[in-house]
């Protein structure tokens, strides 16, 4: 268990921004279960899920590419079936085994009764994004939720952070960003938020510290202790 550092300057929080897949969601064995059967029908080779979980983080389409064969990826239409037909299968398999990971609950219970702000920004499509957490997520309720959409660009860029912050009224050094993989920390530092890495989702404790992690938690728990020593 990691312990809490003791801040040598109190950072009063304002907001915290989570990721969505991996950190507030295990969503992994829909994921897996949804590239694998469009990859099946395709005739293209399977993965594990515990493949699959190194290549999630990034967006559906670059789930998808980085899933194919290397020597596939140049075949656009192929490429745009797949990617296609992982939207279609997904809209009907998405909550078949996801759920929020233990201890999500308190969490948001806690940020709920204090006056932070709260929001979810994932590489998912924004439809698939605001559905679940409409639906897997409906007991709290979020300043701002996104995902990906047109005319975006994916995380790491920060623009979809930065949008946020401006959309909760709050300067981006005043935000907590908490995600479980380093796209999530390349995406806090380069909006200038504080980057949290979650140990209970998609990678491990070496990509989170490489990526630029300022502090590691392994239970949402921890966050409710850390942040009660910094309330806004």
């Amino acid at each position: 268990m990691f312990c809490l550092a003791k801040q040598k300057k109190a950072m009063k929080f304002k907001a915290v921004i989570f990721d969505l897949d991996g950190t507030l969601l295990d969503s992994l064995t829909d994921l897996a279960n949804t590239l694998n059967c469009v990859f099946e029908k395709n005739g293209l080779p399977l993965h594990s899920h515990e493949k699959i979980r190194y290549l999630i983080g990034y967006g559906m389409s670059e789930l998808v590419r980085r899933a194919l064969p290397a020597e596939f990826r140049n075949m656009r239409d192929l490429f745009e079936r797949l990617k296609q037909e992982m939207q279609e299968h997904y809209a009907v398999s998405w909550k078949d085994n996801t759920r929020p990971y233990p201890g999500i609950d308190e969490l948001l219970d806690w940020l709920q009764a204090s006056p932070i702000k709260t929001g979810v920004l994932s590489n998912k499509p924004d439809r698939f994004t605001k559905l679940c957490v409409e639906t897997l997520l409906q007991d709290w309720k979020f300043d701002c939720v996104m995902g990906h959409r047109d005319g975006l660009s994916h995380k790491p860029d920060p623009e979809g952070a930065l949008l946020m912050a401006e959309e909760m009224g709050v300067d981006p050094s005043g935000i907590l960003y908490a995600g479980d993989t380093e796209v999530d920390m390349l995406t806090a530092r380069a909006a200038g938020m504080y980057p949290l890495g979650v140990l209970w989702g998609f990678r491990a404790k070496k990509e989170l510290l490489e990526s630029g992690a300022k502090k590691l938690v392994e239970t949402p728990q921890e966050i409710i202790a850390w942040l009660s020593q910094n309330k806004p």
